[in-house]
């Protein structure tokens, strides 16, 4: 197989392939999903082109089995989340070498609790708290589990610290309770807003009853164990500070995994931008989030994060309550179908079902349903109008930063996908780096990254609109390219005449950056 290659910048040509026509680019991303729908990629994996936002869905007793792992990834599931919230490292190893075998090419992130602060367990089916009951809070050591008339706190500091007037919510705030006063062996409260707990409740107190340090020593022994496993994503828990995530980092070390920072404090949202530097990722965790913060605050947060993600060239997972009802219900609220089109319209990278798959009565059909609400939504994403409102200085880090370069440069390849009606823009990549750069300009044509690594392959299920494809290691940037292109054109994303517009690197470098940008003809 022959390609003329010229020089960096100029129109280059590569010779045809036999695959299917492709409709174009002007008629919309929607038309060419449609018409490659139900088709698999080389490796088997059904494709989801017509839906560019990801779905991450929790994994629990509701979806252990492997049956559901698959029929979870097929209804559209690009990225399972494990909780080490409940249970332990080995189970959620077990979890992860599971989803390894039934789906791999998932993606997977692993959460670490951190400080959250939790109630002992209630008896299976949870109990219900009415408005006006009356209830003691003990310290988790001197009981065994709660009830409705007692509910025990993990940490005993939380309840020695409780004073007359104080103001605790449980789980994701539904049910608060107003503290009356000290009494023997723990403290008396009053339920202000009544509601169903069960399972192990997160508790939220007066901030100096808390303590948080993230992340905690217990977070960093279960990180340990998840960079032996070769985890592809961990969120790190109750972020407020780039020194909070700088010492995530250096416990997992070089080469480990993505690092997504949960925000989900008030000092989390005013310390964005600085743990946008060092993190990989970003969670807009609107359940503890909601009760720390005014709940009116909340869509506004949620905007301002997926905003400076997006500027950071970070992909954004907003979770929590998305479709909630369906933990029980066979289909969502009108309100839950608005709120994930919102985040979607947002911009959002990903969505994330929590309990609705972990516990819920049917996870396949909340993923499908999702994955549905996802795509008509964007049928109505304004592409080129997102991509123009992303100004050329719109990027993280110093000046001397190669992110800089490989900002620039894929901004240069966004305008020039448009003005080409370019087939599809294809970023090469072996850390996943220059295909999160373009990703963030949401470009109506499919964004392919070309790879030699599976795990980055993994990584990339998280971000916004990218489709992989495993390529051979290259020595030049000829090469690169080269091997790039024709990937790309025998797995149908182009035909002979169309023009792709790549991005790549030198494939020694010392520090990798995208510094060549190519717009090469097929044919």
């Amino acid at each position: 197989m022959d390609a003329d290659f010229g020089h960096a910048g100029a129109m280059e040509t590569a010779p045809d392939v036999d695959v299917q026509p492709r409709p174009s680019v002007r008629q919309g991303v929607t038309r060419f999903a449609s018409e490659a729908a139900g088709r698999l990629s080389v490796s088997g994996r059904p494709r989801h082109p017509q839906r560019r936002t990801r779905i991450v869905a929790t994994i629990g007793p509701a979806s252990d089995a492997p049956e559901t792992l698959r029929a979870l990834a097929a209804a559209g599931m690009d990225v399972a989340r494990v909780t080490l919230a409940h249970g332990s490292v080995g189970e959620a190893i077990a979890r992860v070498r599971a989803l390894r075998s039934a789906a791999p090419e998932v993606g997977i992130l692993a959460d670490l609790p951190g400080p959250k602060i939790r109630t002992a367990p209630f008896a299976e089916g949870g109990v219900v708290l009415a408005a006006g009951a009356e209830l003691k809070l003990v310290p988790g050591s001197t009981a065994h589990g709660s009830t409705a008339e007692e509910i025990a706190v993990a940490a005993d500091e939380v309840v020695h610290a409780l004073e007359e007037g104080d103001h605790v919510a449980l789980g994701d705030g539904g049910v608060s309770l107003l503290v009356l006063g000290t009494v023997p062996g723990g403290v008396m409260a009053r339920v202000r807003s009544g509601g169903r707990l069960q399972g192990r409740p997160g508790v939220t107190a007066p901030a100096r009853s808390m303590q948080l340090t993230t992340p905690t020593a217990d977070d960093l022994v279960r990180l340990e164990a998840l960079v032996a496993e070769g985890i592809d994503l961990v969120a790190v828990s109750f972020v407020r500070s780039r020194a909070d995530m700088e010492r995530a980092r250096a416990a997992a070390g070089p080469g480990g995994p993505m690092l997504v920072a949960k925000i989900e404090t008030r000092e989390g949202v005013d310390e964005l931008d600085g743990i946008l530097e060092v993190a990989d990722g970003v969670m807009v965790a609107r359940g503890d989030l909601g009760v720390r913060v005014p709940l009116e605050d909340v869509p506004h947060h949620q905007k301002h994060i997926i905003r400076a993600g997006v500027r950071f060239g970070r992909p954004v997972i907003t979770a929590t309550q998305m479709l909630e009802s369906m933990i029980n219900a066979p289909v969502p609220t009108r309100a839950e179908v608005t709120d994930v089109a919102n985040a979607v319209l947002d911009g959002t990278s990903a969505v994330m079902l929590s309990a609705e798959t972990a516990v819920g009565v049917d996870p396949v059909n909340v993923v499908a349903t999702m994955a549905r609400i996802v795509a008509r939504t964007e049928e109505d994403f304004d592409y080129v109008a997102w991509g123009d409102s992303l100004g050329a200085q719109q990027v993280s880090g110093p000046a001397s930063s190669p992110a800089r370069i490989t900002a620039a440069i894929t901004g240069a390849a966004w305008r020039a996908a448009v003005e080409q009606d370019a087939a599809a823009i294809i970023a090469c990549t072996r850390s996943g780096a220059t295909a999160r750069a373009i990703s963030r300009y949401r470009p109506s044509m499919p964004v392919v990254a070309t790879t030699p690594s599976p795990r980055t392959q993994r990584q990339l299920t998280v971000s916004w609109g990218i489709e992989t494809l495993g390529v051979p290691e290259a020595e030049s940037t000829d090469d690169v390219v080269w091997f790039a292109v024709k990937r790309v054109v025998e797995a149908g994303y182009a035909r002979s005449g169309d023009v792709v517009v790549v991005l790549a690197g030198s494939p020694d470098a010392a520090v990798p950056v995208a510094d060549t940008l190519r717009l090469v003809r097929v044919g």
